[in-house]
């Protein structure tokens, strides 16, 4: 079966991994090809990390505003590949996507992650998204915390499924890098101590990820912890107010921002825990890799987080927005090594045994091979 993923991706992060392991996971005579909107030449960094990983990649040569050239090229592309299914990551990709699977007579499978609605500019893609998921012939959500949103734009049922996220536990089976330990104490002014402890954060720098939420936690723990450190990875629109903030309390010289990694999973097992205070979730690459780490998180209780993270045994799941909660919650893993040992080996356990890539594989085969020998194309 010939697979054809389609993709607007600026950058390889959490949910490329995904897209690429998954093809790399499937059995052999399922073969995935990748093709990505040139998003301004953005999307050249995908197409490298794709082929790098000897799986064939592409960037189409139209974008928008030329839709209907974009569609003309995606459809001959299809054609071209003989594709069996069309595999859409995005609400581009479903716009465009979807007519071109129609012309090209073959099934089209959108994959939905989570809606972030963080500006009203991305709520009405959000919202355009929605509309193009009730026409696709199957939707795979993430999480079952993002189907239950998916659910009221209308979708039927039968043309939804729920396949998980899965942690790359092998990419954490070999011992730690040193050399990444010292990339990460390199980001602090005065280094790292061993009497320090290293909290990590990671994400898009944008609204819904409440990171201006960590900040305000970040100094009042800093009162009772002193040997807190925090570094906080990721890039976006919310970068200068982020400084700005972290400049105000008073903590420049212990919650650094360290941009956007590639290479974060190499830096995660020189930390001793993860935070992810966000408004917003579909299910968390970054949780699952912290897991996969064997150290633990804190993180809110929203989307399909609290399915990844078991509350109290691999870390705390909190309220979102709740800055008390959030800093108690952090302050008593900073200040116990032997919980945040005990929670870090449970965490590493259990998305070993739920979140594996063989058994996201399974879940696929078994959809794809329902919806390509009987597509419910519903336009």
């Amino acid at each position: 079966m010939n697979l054809v993923h389609l993709t607007a991706s600026r950058f390889f992060g959490g949910p490329e991994r995904q897209m690429l392991t998954l093809g790399k996971s499937l059995p052999p005579d399922y073969r995935s090809s990748y093709l990505a909107f040139r998003e301004d030449g953005f999307g050249e960094d995908f197409v490298r990390n794709v082929r790098g990983a000897g799986m064939p990649a592409d960037s189409l040569v139209y974008d928008t505003p030329h839709f209907r050239r974009t569609i003309h090229e995606i459809t001959r592309r299809l054609r071209d590949t003989r594709a069996d299914v069309l595999i859409t990551h995005g609400y581009k990709s479903n716009l465009l996507g979807r007519p071109a699977a129609r012309r090209a007579g073959i099934p089209i499978v959108s994959v939905a992650r989570g809606w972030t609605g963080e500006s009203r500019r991305i709520r009405a893609y959000d919202a355009v998204d929605g509309y193009h998921l009730r026409y696709m012939d199957r939707v795979v959500c993430v999480s079952e915390g993002h189907a239950r949103v998916v659910a009221e734009t209308g979708l039927p049922s039968a043309r939804m499924r729920v396949i998980r996220n899965a942690a790359r536990i092998e990419a954490f089976d070999r011992d730690p890098d040193p050399a990444y330990r010292d990339i990460l104490h390199a980001f602090f002014p005065d280094g790292i101590r061993p009497e320090h402890t290293v909290v990590i954060a990671a994400g898009r720098l944008s609204p819904e990820k409440g990171f201006h939420l960590l900040i305000e936690s970040a100094k009042s723990i800093a009162a009772e912890n002193p040997d807190a450190r925090f570094v906080l990875f990721g890039c976006g629109g919310e970068e200068t107010r982020l400084r700005a903030s972290i400049a105000d309390a008073g903590l420049t010289d212990t919650f650094v921002m360290g941009g956007f990694r590639s290479d974060l999973d190499r830096l995660l097992p020189w930390g001793d825990l993860l935070v992810l205070p966000s408004f917003v979730e579909g299910l968390p690459n970054v949780v699952l890799e912290a897991s996969a780490a064997g150290i633990p998180s804190v993180a809110t209780r929203v989307g399909g987080t609290a399915e990844v993270l078991a509350d109290g045994e691999t870390g705390f799941l909190v309220e979102p927005g709740d800055v008390p909660m959030l800093a108690e919650r952090l302050s008593r893993l900073i200040a116990d090594a032997d919980l945040r040992r005990r929670m870090g080996l449970a965490a590493r356990e259990r998305v070993s045994s739920r979140f594996t890539f063989a058994g996201q594989a399974e879940a696929w085969r078994e959809m794809l091979d329902e919806v390509a020998g009987r597509s419910q194309a519903a336009a």
